[in-house]
């Protein structure tokens, strides 16, 4: 398998069949143009702005960032904790931000600033106070806005003047960034916005000095200094976020609200039709209130609790544009979509994000299949499903014009369709296996399950079992979706019968059931995947449940460590990537959104932690781990892996130099998972 053409070479080379496909879409509002990122091939990292004519369906590229960087790029430290939290591992133009008639665009190439007349394709770089980070067009595209070592900037495009309308006031002070737990946690990946004539901005400050300093050093460079990080580890200190309002012309006006009772900023704007909003959360997350900034002071325009907790949805809240507020609650057994005082969407409607609001509403949304995501139109008088394959779909919209993307079990990665006709194409790799996934409802709780066998298998052979799950809170590993099983079918393929559980936590099937899992990771979690795997081996006799192993990344690593330690008994072996061990070195705002404050619930913490499982263990386990991650530190690994030394319990280490929570290269990504294969062909004899 090691041959240039291998599965795993294939898909590290193709940054997992990403490369080459068409993504992030803006529609102009008259619905003429479509714009998006895409690469030139399927094996080129760097992305450039594309054009689709929606009249002619012919697409052209508009920004080649090749002719503008001949240098390889060179990216601030800030900017490559800001990739790592967005999960990006492109290269190139990786985001742009467009003013309100999309007649321009800015965007940054290797800390540099440029703008693109959209019209034309007339790209001019502007001279910029440091490596910029996150430019965005004021919406009446006179300006554009950077943030620059900690300052924001604003420059005018006419007369080219730069100036810092905000600079850091100490040394652990930014201003226009989103601070850590914000980007990972909150999906809030900016800190300003501008107001819709471009004279004001509003903008987070933010100061990292209250958070504790942790240091990730490179083991295997001793003569390179440790990265000095603020990571708000549960329990822990925040960092402090303060909003103003910046006028161009000089002025400050702080926005107050209770800091101490909502310390969290999770979402803001300011849309062309209403006063700024904002989001700000309890710390314990039960609480949520959402604010209006007007000329007479802030007004609280939302309050919302929720015994358990409330979920910041993408895409909420906002105005309608006649001054309605949109959110998203868990209300009567469903995430439904309230408008103003009124619930807009029905019994068993699950929304997952707000993606367009118009005189109509575009969501996302599962309802009796959650492993499909469906796109629908939304008024008060019903709803009405716009993707019409299954799938799992997504959208953008401008004028009466949508993009649909959609991923399927009948086709390879995402088709993107452009109403009134025409398809934005991919240049995306086809992969050299072709999944086959049967997906299944099992056990009383109608969990769902995706089972594959290697390819070509006629049955009446006993396999080995392996469980490849993520199985925790806010990601699904069992979609309507061909390549969201790509790497379980080559497993599959090296001899195994995969399966592949969405268990208890998981999203798109109500707040019950993503709220089964409080205070309680390890019993929800880990019982699910034993009750999935029994029920589908009593109904498939080629599962052979005397050599079953489970695998996983991130929190499948946490539920592959814990099946070994305390269900070895249905456990035979397993594979830990990046897993948390020890839930109080994990983050303040996910780790006590599920578990608590492990002030006030100490033996939630011990309960759901695998470091004190250590002296149980009697399987063979493999934990892999980055040592340059900066989500779930290595810290994690090396002190399970002490517990089981001190506990005289054999283990194996795979530690990787410079890989961070992300994938690796090439060579690394193959080999790991070669590594593994032969690692659980071992263990289960």
């Amino acid at each position: 398998m090691g041959n240039e053409t291998s599965f795993p070479r294939q898909q590290a080379r193709t940054q997992r069949f990403t490369l080459g496909a068409p993504r992030t879409f803006t529609v102009t509002p008259d619905g003429g143009h479509v714009y998006f990122l895409r690469t030139a091939t399927a094996t080129s990292r760097a992305n450039g702005l594309w054009v689709f004519d929606t009249a002619t369906r012919a697409e052209r590229l508009l920004v080649d960032p090749n002719t503008l960087l001949t240098d390889p790029e060179d990216l601030s430290p800030e900017e490559r904790a800001r990739r790592e939290r967005t999960r990006e591992q492109a290269a190139g133009i990786v985001g742009y931000a467009t003013d309100a008639d999309v007649a321009q665009a800015a965007f940054t190439l290797s800390g540099r600033l440029f703008v693109v007349e959209l019209a034309s394709g007339a790209v001019r770089e502007l001279p910029a106070a440091g490596s910029v980070i996150d430019p965005r067009l004021d919406p009446t595209g006179r300006k554009v806005g950077y943030v620059a070592d900690g300052a924001l900037h604003v420059v005018d495009l006419e007369s080219g003047a730069d100036q810092a309308v905000a600079e850091p006031d100490g040394p652990d002070v930014t201003w226009g960034l989103a601070e850590f737990i914000a980007a990972e946690e909150m999906h809030r990946f900016r800190g300003y916005w501008f107001s819709p004539d471009g004279e004001h901005v509003l903008v987070a400050r933010v100061d990292n000095a209250p958070v504790a300093r942790w240091h990730i050093a490179d083991p295997a460079n001793p003569e390179r200094p440790a990265a000095e990080i603020a990571y708000p580890a549960a329990g822990t200190d925040n960092a402090v976020v303060e909003v103003f309002i910046l006028g161009l012309d000089g002025s400050r006006t702080p926005i107050t609200w209770d800091r101490a009772a909502f310390p969290y900023l999770t979402t803001a704007n300011w849309s062309s039709h209403g006063r700024p909003l904002l989001q700000v959360q309890s710390r314990d997350q039960r609480r949520v209130q959402v604010l209006a900034v007007g000329p007479d002071g802030v007004e609280v325009v939302a309050d919302d609790a929720d015994p358990h907790w409330l979920e910041v949805v993408p895409g909420s809240p906002r105005w309608t544009p006649d001054g309605k507020l949109v959110r998203v609650l868990p209300k009567d057994g469903a995430n439904r979509l309230v408008v103003g005082d009124e619930t807009w969407t029905p019994d068993g409607f699950q929304v997952r994000s707000v993606a367009d609001i118009a005189e109509d509403i575009l969501v996302t949304a599962s309802t009796d299949d959650p492993t499909q995501v469906h796109v629908y139109r939304v008024t008060a008088g019903g709803v009405e499903r716009l993707s019409t394959e299954d799938g799992v779909h997504g959208v953008a919209r401008g004028g009466d014009v949508t993009v649909l993307s959609s991923g399927g079990l009948g086709h390879f990665g995402s088709r993107t369709t452009v109403s009134g006709g025409g398809e934005i194409g991919s240049f995306a790799e086809t992969p050299v296996l072709t999944p086959d996934a049967r997906l299944l409802t099992v056990g009383e709780r109608g969990l769902r399950a995706a089972l594959l066998f290697p390819t070509g298998h006629t049955g009446g052979t006993k396999l080995p079992v392996l469980l490849d799950p993520y199985g925790g809170p806010h990601a699904q590993r069992v979609l309507s979706a061909r390549n969201a099983y790509l790497t379980s079918q080559w497993l599959a393929d090296q001899g195994f019968a995969v399966l592949v559980v969405d268990g208890r936590g998981t999203p798109g099937r109500g707040p019950e059931w993503e709220r089964a899992v409080a205070f309680d990771f390890a019993g929800a979690t880990l019982e699910d995947q034993v009750d999935a795997l029994h029920a589908v081996a009593a109904q498939e006799e080629d599962l052979d449940l005397t050599r079953v192993a489970i695998r996983g990344w991130s929190y499948g690593g946490y539920l592959a460590a814990l099946a070994v330690l305390r269900r070895p008994d249905v456990f035979h072996a397993a594979i830990a990537g990046a897993p948390v061990t020890d839930w109080r070195l994990y983050d303040t705002h996910y780790t006590e959104r599920y578990l608590g404050h492990p002030d006030e619930k100490p033996e939630v913490y011990e309960a759901n932690s695998l470091i004190a499982d250590a002296p149980k263990l009697e399987r063979p386990l493999m934990i892999v781990h980055g040592l340059a991650d900066d989500n779930v530190v290595a810290a994690h690994t090396l002190r399970l892996s002490s517990a089981l030394l001190a506990a005289g319990r054999p283990h194996t280490v795979l530690p990787l130099s410079g890989v961070t929570h992300m994938t690796p290269q090439e060579q690394v990504a193959e080999n790991l998972l070669l590594l593994q294969v032969e690692f659980l062909k071992r263990s289960l004899g």
